[in-house]
């Protein structure tokens, strides 16, 4: 909608810079002594040009700091018409509705505009160049008011009677097309309206390239919109031109220059999204450089660009994790296990407790998840749960969360657990056999009396 209120600005902007009176004067004898020249096509008669030059002075003061009377000059407008037009040459009734068109322009009443503009069209001995300037008029007006299919239709007529092209033309046939949905038509007007302004020596903004863009991603031409964007990029250097190159590259599966260019537009400082850190973090994780993609999202989180969550902070553990960096990965575990709203967040930190042979913290973190509950896989939590207790002795403990994982889960899990409780069994007979053997002795040694 912002697009569209500047382009509409832009063409009555255009409009209005036009001069009041576009014609040539050519002050034919008094009326009353040579009626026929006054009525001769490119001439004024003297009564209407005096008419016409107070008009003038009414609607543009000389003084720049007298206000234009419009309503006076509204008043002599309709005097006149009402006074001599049947009277009138051609050259006289398209000079006098030229400033009803400028008195509407100015109080932007657009509807009475067009409907002027339209009647100098219908006036038969009409010069070339009037005809043009009107038929063009048309064309922005009606794109003012939204009326596509008609500033299309005037746009047309313009080219066909036309020797020359134009830069608002081309423009306005490219933005009509557009906004009724004919891409394909408003591709080669918007085109040519960039190659007539270089060809002119005219510097182009980073939004005519930025329609462009816009074109070639709603045609689905990424190929021809990935070398534009690398043009607009050595331009104009921007984020957005950056991360649509990213977003191109995606879609053309070229993963190795999508990451690079992605990358890029990190060291710039040009992500200012969770999205974009994500995607760069994780792709990086992906590509087996996951410690670099998690300092990557930690930035985010630092500089407040990704929301510190559950599905983050997990993120972020996993990466930690993939890079066997344990130490860096227990603050964002804690976090996600305090933020999860399930009990996932502290089976993490339970398995990287138990990794780090944290076990009496590992076995506090698997029960917390139990507590917690809405686990993704209880039975491997508590199979987890069971060989973190193996490692403190605690076998009774650990036998009854073996159970409960086979319990808990299908076949798989119920063979695994069982297997598990298994070598429970075995280890708690040689933990007690080896027991038996070490208090036999020390009872064996205590036996004997103390040497001197």
């Amino acid at each position: 909608m912002r697009l569209r209120s500047k382009l509409k600005l832009c063409f009555l902007a255009l409009i209005l810079s036009m001069p009041l009176w576009h014609a040539e004067i050519v002050l034919a004898g008094e009326e009353q002594r040579a009626p026929p020249e006054a009525r001769t096509a490119g001439t004024l008669s003297e009564a209407v040009m005096r008419s016409i030059t107070r008009i003038q002075e009414m609607m543009s003061p000389e003084d720049e700091d007298e206000e234009p009377d419009l309503a006076g000059a509204k008043e002599e407008l309709d005097d006149l018409r009402e006074r001599r037009w049947e009277r009138m040459n051609d050259f006289e009734k398209s000079t006098l509705l030229n400033f009803y068109t400028n008195y509407y322009l100015t109080i932007e009443d657009y509807p009475n505009a067009i409907l002027t503009f339209e009647e100098i069209l219908a006036i038969g001995e009409l010069r070339q160049d009037v005809r043009l300037r009107t038929l063009r008029s048309l064309g922005q007006l009606y794109a003012s008011e939204e009326n596509w299919r008609q500033s299309i239709n005037y746009y047309d007529q313009w080219r066909q009677l036309s020797e020359f092209e134009d830069d608002i033309v081309y423009r306005g046939l490219a933005y009509a097309h557009y906004m009724i949905e004919e891409f394909t038509e408003a591709l080669p007007y918007w085109i040519a309206y960039m190659e007539f302004q270089l060809d002119a020596g005219v510097a182009l903004e980073r939004d005519d390239y930025a329609f462009l863009s816009g074109l070639y991603f709603t045609l689905e031409d990424y190929e021809s919109a990935e070398e534009l964007l690398k043009t607009m990029i050595v331009l104009f250097d921007n984020p957005v031109d950056w991360q649509n190159l990213t977003a191109v590259y995606a879609t053309l599966d070229e993963e190795e220059a999508r990451l690079g260019t992605l990358t890029m537009a990190y060291l710039k400082g040009y992500l200012d999204d969770e999205q974009w850190f994500m995607n760069l973090g994780q792709s990086l994780g992906g590509n087996e450089v996951p410690y670099t993609g998690a300092k990557i999202i930690a930035a985010g989180l630092e500089g407040d660009f990704v929301e510190e969550d559950a599905d983050n902070m997990t993120v972020l553990t996993q990466m930690y994790l993939i890079a066997s960096l344990y130490e860096d990965a227990l603050e964002p575990a804690r976090r996600t296990a305090e933020l999860d709203p399930t009990g996932d967040g502290y089976d993490t930190l339970g398995y990287l407790h138990y990794v780090m042979n944290n076990y009496e913290e590992s076995v506090e973190a698997f029960r917390a998840a139990l507590d917690k509950g809405d686990l993704s896989n209880e039975a491997d939590t508590q199979l987890f749960l069971a060989r973190a207790l193996v490692e403190l002795d605690e076998w009774d403990e650990a036998r009854a969360a073996a159970r409960a994982s086979a319990e808990a889960g299908d076949r798989d899990d119920q063979e695994a657990a069982n297997n598990y409780l298994r070598f429970i069994n075995d280890s708690a007979r040689v933990y007690q056999v080896l027991s038996d053997r070490r208090q036999a002795a020390i009872d064996f040694y205590e036996s004997y009396p103390p040497l001197r």
